[in-house]
C-alpha cells in the first residue's frame, strides 16, 4: 500500500499492476470529485473516499472472475423466480453530505428496483442507493467499506473473501452479520459461499446449472 500525492491520475492509474491499490490520505471531498472526473468509472478501477482517505485500486481476472459469477447468479436468480432485479454494477455510490462514496464491484436494486426501473443513470443525492452492494475482497482489505456505507445507508453489504461470502444487514446505524439476504431471502451465506468456491474446481456454465438445480428444488 503507498502513501502519495497524485496529480495526473489517469496516467499513473492506467501504469499500476492488477491487483494493486494506492492509499491517498488526508484528502477532502473536493479531491475525491477531482480523482472520479479525471479518472471517469474506468472498468479496471474502484475509487472509495470515507471522508478522510482515498483508495484507488485496481482488478485483476480472478477477481473480476467472481464478480461476473455472482451478476450472472442473481440474473439466474431473478428469471427464474420472475423476480425484477436490476443490475447497476460499479456505479459510483457517493454522497457529499456525508462526504462518503465507493464503487461496489457489484450492487443490485430489489425491493426497490420499482423506483429506478426507468433510469439509465442514478443520481444518488436524489435516488434511493441499491439494496445490496457486493465486495470481492481477494486482494484488498475492505473493512473501510463498512463506514462509508453505513453513511450512505445501504441496507444490505455482501462481502466475499476468496474463502467465504458474509452477510451483513444495516441495523441501529452499524452493520450486522445475518444468515440469510433480507433482499433475497432464499439466499443464504452458506449457499451462496458453497456456490461461490465451487469456482476454484469448476466451469461457471457447469455451477450454474447446479445452482439452477438448486432452486428448482426450493419450490
Amino acid at each position: 500500500m503507498t502513501t502519495a500525492v497524485l496529480t495526473n491520475y489517469s496516467e499513473i492509474t492506467s501504469q499500476l499492476p492488477a491487483g494493486s491499490d494506492i492509499f491517498l490520505r488526508g484528502q477532502t471531498w473536493e479531491n475525491y470529485e477531482v480523482i472520479l472526473e479525471s479518472v471517469g468509472e474506468a472498468s479496471g478501477l474502484r475509487i472509495s473516499f470515507d471522508g478522510r482517505n482515498v483508495k484507488i485500486m485496481t482488478l485483476s481476472t480472478k477477481h473480476e472472475k467472481y464478480v461476473r459469477f455472482i451478476e450472472m447468479i442473481i440474473t439466474t436468480l431473478s428469471l427464474k423466480i420472475r423476480k425484477r432485479i436490476l443490475h447497476f454494477g460499479s456505479a459510483t455510490i457517493k454522497s457529499s453530505c456525508q462526504e462518503r462514496g465507493s464503487e461496489p464491484d457489484c450492487c443490485f436494486y430489489v425491493q426497490n428496483a420499482e423506483l429506478v426501473a426507468d433510469k439509465d443513470t442514478i443520481d444518488f443525492s436524489r435516488d434511493v442507493p441499491p439494496d445490496i452492494v457486493v465486495e470481492i475482497d481477494i486482494h484488498h482489505s475492505s473493512m473501510e467499506k463498512f463506514e462509508i456505507y453505513s453513511k450512505l445507508r445501504v441496507p444490505e453489504f455482501w462481502l466475499y473473501d476468496g474463502e467465504r461470502l458474509r452477510i451483513y444487514r444495516f441495523e441501529s446505524e452499524n452493520y450486522v452479520a445475518v444468515k440469510k439476504s433480507l433482499a433475497l431471502p432464499i439466499l443464504s451465506d452458506d449457499i451462496l459461499t458453497d456456490f461461490l468456491n465451487s469456482l476454484q474446481t469448476s466451469d461457471q456454465f457447469e455451477i450454474l446449472l447446479e445452482f439452477e438445480k438448486w432452486l428448482d428444488s426450493q419450490n
